[in-house]
Parts: C-alpha cells; structure tokens; sequence
C-alpha cells in the first residue's frame, strides 16, 4: 500500500495489459537509512553496501540490535550508522524518516509494529511519500515502482520492517525482493 497525500501512479504501456518497470537511472537512490537491526533493516543495509550505495541511520544508544547487545553493538561491523542519545528504539525510527525523502516498510507477509506505526505517522505528518509492501505479494514490485517514482534523483530512503525474529526469513526475502526489483538502481 502506497500511502501519499496526492495519488502516485504507475504508468502502463499503451499496447499491453501489462506494468512497465521503470529503468530507474542509478542516480535516483544516494542513501539508504535504517536502523541497523536484523531481519529488514540489515537486508536493505547490506544490498546497498553491496552495490556501492551509501547507507546510514540512526540506531540506539550503544549501537544496540538484537545481535549486537553490547556497545559498541550494530556500528562494530557498520560504522555509518550513528547512535541517538536513547536506548529507545523508538526514537531512532522518528530521526531516520526525518532524514529521509520518503518511507519504505518491507516484510514478508502482515506486519505491524509500534514502531512501523510511529514511523508512518511522521512520514505523514512531514508529508514524505511511504509504503508498506509485502515482498511475496504479486503487486510487490509495482507498489515499489510506485514508491519510486514520487521520489527524486539521489533521494534518500528509509528502509524499515521486522527484525528477523518476528519474521523468520525475511532477511533473505527481502534481499532477494530488493536485488530483483531495483536492478537499474541496487544492482
């Protein structure tokens, strides 16, 4: 679901039935926020590490992620992250969509969180485009595609969803949906 104040449409090709994907330029996507902890926060982390894609957030005091629970925790292995002066996580997740051009919740299957929950309600109060996309869901890619499309050049995303211990898998679900769909961009 593609959450926006104004519609975002995704453009179909005039001869066919069937969604374009959107050759996105390499250009449109300059950093990606997370909070650094396992399950969609990692994946998003580590496909952009992986294709040369800044990457950065703000994560809890003391680096803390659940497998990382002593300082310097989460930052020991990804040093662009930085901490707040909280251990609430709740407080990372409002500073990483303030510093983001849009919001994007990845997951496998229904996902709700107090902390997705925050962080859609600051996206719209800031007025910033969100979506909250089942990545085994068929209209997966098209929802993303629509996401995409109201961001502009060298954006910056903030990635968000479970960790992988309320969502067995869905680091590995979620780097493949990433890796698949935003080959123009994260490949």
């Amino acid at each position: 679901m593609v959450h926006r104040d104004k519609t975002v449409q995704v453009q179909r090709d005039h001869d066919s039935s069937q969604w374009n994907r959107v050759a996105a330029p390499r250009a449109w996507l300059g950093k990606v926020l997370t909070g650094g902890q396992t399950g969609t926060d990692r994946a998003a982390t580590d496909v952009a590490i992986a294709c040369g894609v800044a990457y950065g957030g703000w994560v809890p005091k003391g680096g803390w992620a659940e497998d990382h629970r002593t300082p310097p925790g989460i930052r020991a292995m990804y040093p662009a992250f930085t901490e707040t002066l909280s251990d609430d996580p709740a407080v990372r997740s409002v500073r990483n969509v303030d510093d983001a051009d849009g919001l994007l919740v990845l997951s496998i299957g229904e996902f709700a969180s107090r902390g997705t929950e925050l962080a859609f309600e600051r996206a719209a109060q800031l007025g910033r485009p969100s979506a909250s996309i089942n990545v085994q869901h068929a209209a997966a890619g098209r929802l993303l595609e629509a996401l995409v499309s109201t961001l502009v050049p060298g954006a910056t995303l903030n990635v968000a969803g479970p960790r992988e211990s309320e969502q067995p898998g869905v680091y590995a679900a979620v780097c493949r949906f990433l890796e698949l769909h935003l080959p123009g961009t994260l490949s």
